[in-house]
């Protein structure tokens, strides 16, 4: 099916034309045990309005692309309940709140690629005793591993180096007696500068790269040994005596620069005295074209590896924080190359999908094509900026395409379909920070929209331990699938722990009318935690929206079972009269097309109004067209 659903053209038909495909049989996606059925009523949508879809979601559906579909919970093998949070509520957990942070330590340059800090991955736990490294998408190579730890090597050898030449001219200064001697000296710590503190220092104008405050513990060590001399006792002399003594930090810091800017200039760096602290800072005039540092007069002895030119092999990279920039782009929903290059390397390498189950045609049915008609903003309150429709959420990390959120926006809520993600990129853990993302891209948008007010997380399946990490997205609720109801997690929680398939609204009242008081606690938040990573050695193991990977159904031969689902709350779904139906083009209430059927074809119209009207509603069956062909 073409995308030219979510064109804006004059031509776009501005209702919901739905074809019912009837009851569908599959192989489990979830348990993928050959055994087992999934089980769904399916319709293929021709044009979908925002509004219908919104009320479809309501009542248990997703989409697939243009395929509509809702699992037939009695019967499936992994009942699967819609799951959404008010993102006005939303409280970030432990984890998600590090994950926000290793994203801001990776942008501002204090986290390698190459080298993930034990303490900083999801899948750490105290019985393993190492990082688990079993899923090749979220595994380094030993190769990568070995070079980031050389580059740290590097750096740490970079700042020994300096700290060196400090005490050697504090050495210096001892010998010559222009320090007192007779009294232990403090070694000197040199170390890189923050990126905050570097713009609160400098302004951003200059590459402040290093700092120490040695000559702040020389002046307490000297003016102590003095204080001893004269009085014999530990006082400690006045803040005025302090700035008239020779010793004070501001003067001893301005003699070591003095003596270290000659040794320092032949490193590539500059040094500079600031109110007792000795500043380094890169002299982009020494670097030279092939990005490293001119330091021919380093000695061999300080154990730092030259070129052949003489040339120090420390990179600018190892000298200062390399910032990077996170753009996120949102686009309406269009095939691109570069989103289907990444779609083929996330199936391959995280999925270890066969490419013949990624190809292009099989990928713009799943993510592309769309039958949601676009409605763009007005002006008014009643529509975001964007617009609602289907949209492809793009993250870059300095221009390369790093993620893709596959989203709809519509009235009420922002619906995340599914996200793929670039391999390379796994510890950023992509699939918890876009859906952080997207949470608060809905809380911001309720200016512009006050009728957005919810995130939508697809299906949450109990029964599967690889989806049970969207509930870790709280206060989140489900879907109870008889009465459509929304109940918390924390009262259904107990109910699916015993049984697959819960009537949730049965449970969410207790007999004296009052809610459960079940609440979560931090110690159970966590244990919820560690459930979702159950078979899983990260969340980032499973596609954020997995659920909605594209299946072939067959077609079920037993669609004159009774429902026992459907058959429920509505009392007028006998009255067929008002169904909308289109025939040739013509749109026309069933009420006025009876009178022209036979017997025959009116029973077998009626047999398949009836169950359309019982899967989509009384309301929906009366707005929506349904199509005869």
């Amino acid at each position: 099916m073409r995308n030219e659903a979510s064109s804006s053209s004059t031509k776009t038909p501005k209702e919901s034309v739905v074809v019912d495909c009837g009851k569908r049989r599959s192989s489990c996606g979830y348990c993928r045990s050959p055994r087992h059925n999934s089980i769904s009523h399916g319709m293929l949508a021709e044009s979908l309005t925002v509004d219908d879809y919104q009320a479809l979601l309501d009542q248990g559906w997703r989409r697939s692309g243009c395929f509509l579909y809702k699992p037939e919970m009695e019967k499936t093998c992994c009942p699967s309940y819609t799951i959404r949070l008010k993102a006005g509520d939303f409280v970030p957990s432990k984890e998600q709140l590090r994950v926000s942070r290793r994203m801001q330590r990776f942008l501002g340059g204090t986290l390698d690629a190459k080298r993930v800090d034990a303490t900083d991955e999801p899948n750490t736990s105290k019985n393993s005793g190492s990082l688990v490294h079993n899923n090749p998408a979220c595994s380094m190579s030993e190769e990568s591993l070995s070079v980031g730890s050389k580059e740290v090597d590097e750096v740490e050898k970079s700042l020994h180096y300096l700290s060196d030449q400090i005490d050697n001219v504090v050495q210096m200064f001892t010998d010559n007696r222009e320090f007192p001697s007779g009294f232990q000296l403090p070694k000197a710590s040199v170390r890189m500068v923050s990126q905050g503190k570097k713009k609160l220092l400098t302004n951003g104008s200059e590459d402040l790269l290093y700092s120490s405050n040695i000559a702040f513990q020389v002046a307490a060590s000297i003016n102590r040994a003095q204080s001893r001399d004269k009085d014999g006792n530990d006082s400690k002399p006045s803040r005025d005596s302090e700035k008239e003594n020779a010793s004070s930090p501001k003067i001893i810091a301005e003699k070591l620069v003095a003596s270290l800017d000659s040794t320092v200039k032949s490193s590539g760096l500059s040094t500079r005295a600031c109110n007792g602290h000795i500043n380094f800072y890169a002299s982009s005039k020494q670097v030279s074209q092939n990005g490293t540092v001119q330091n021919a007069a380093i000695p061999k002895k300080s154990g730092m590896k030259l070129d052949k030119g003489g040339n120090c092999l420390i990179s600018p990279q190892h000298c200062q924080l390399k910032k990077r920039k996170l753009e996120i782009r949102l686009n309406r929903s269009s095939f691109d190359p570069k989103e289907y290059a990444l779609y083929r390397k996330y199936q391959s390498k995280v999925h270890n999908d066969k490419p013949q189950n990624y190809t292009e045609s099989s990928y713009r049915r799943f993510l592309v094509d769309t039958p949601l008609l676009y409605v763009s903003h007005t002006g008014d309150s009643t529509v975001p900026p964007c617009g609602f429709g289907s949209f492809h959420q793009q993250y870059l990390v300095d221009g390369q395409l790093v993620a893709v959120g596959v989203i709809d926006i519509l009235p009420n809520c922002l619906s995340s379909k599914y996200l793929f993600w670039d391999p390379d990129f796994a510890f950023l853990s992509l699939g918890k920070y876009s859906a952080l993302q997207e949470i608060g891209w809905v809380k911001d948008n309720q200016v512009h929209c006050p009728s957005l007010q919810y995130y939508y997380l697809g299906y949450y399946i109990h029964s599967c331990n690889k989806m049970r990490y969207k509930a870790a997205y709280r206060p989140s609720e489900l879907l109870c699938p008889l009465r459509y109801q929304w109940v918390s997690f924390d009262i259904a929680r107990p109910l699916l722990d015993r049984k697959r398939y819960v009537v949730l609204s049965d449970a969410s009242i207790l007999p004296n009318g009052e809610s459960s008081p079940l609440q979560v606690t931090d110690g159970q938040d966590a244990m919820l935690i560690q459930l979702d990573d159950s078979g899983q050695e990260d969340a980032n193991d499973v596609p954020m929206h997995e659920d909605e990977e594209m299946v072939e159904f067959e077609s079920e031969s037993s669609d004159d079972e009774p429902d026992l689902q459907t058959t429920n709350c509505d009392p007028e779904n006998s009255d067929l009269s008002k169904v909308l139906l289109e025939i040739k083009g013509s749109r026309v209430r069933y009420k006025n097309l009876r009178s022209v059927l036979g017997p025959e074809q009116q029973r077998y119209l009626e047999s398949q109004l009836q169950k359309y009207r019982r899967v989509v509603g009384a309301v929906l069956s009366e707005r929506m067209v349904y199509s005869l062909g």
